[in-house]
């Protein structure tokens, strides 16, 4: 998994999951400052309600 691309994807469909908000928690010690700063910011859009938790349907 890559971070720019999960914040890509949940910025365009609004939802993140808990299997990769679990992926975020588990490997941010090994963030680059440039991914330490998207993580911070889905942090923000999750409080700010941009984005929620939950699930992805395939359609």
């Amino acid at each position: 998994m890559n971070i720019g691309l999960l914040f890509l994807k949940s910025n365009l469909t609004g939802i993140i999951t808990f299997s990769e908000l679990d992926w975020i928690t588990s490997h941010q010690s090994n963030f680059t400052r440039l991914e330490e700063s998207t993580a911070i910011k889905l942090g923000r859009m999750l409080d700010k309600g941009s984005i929620n938790i939950g699930c992805r349907l395939n359609s």
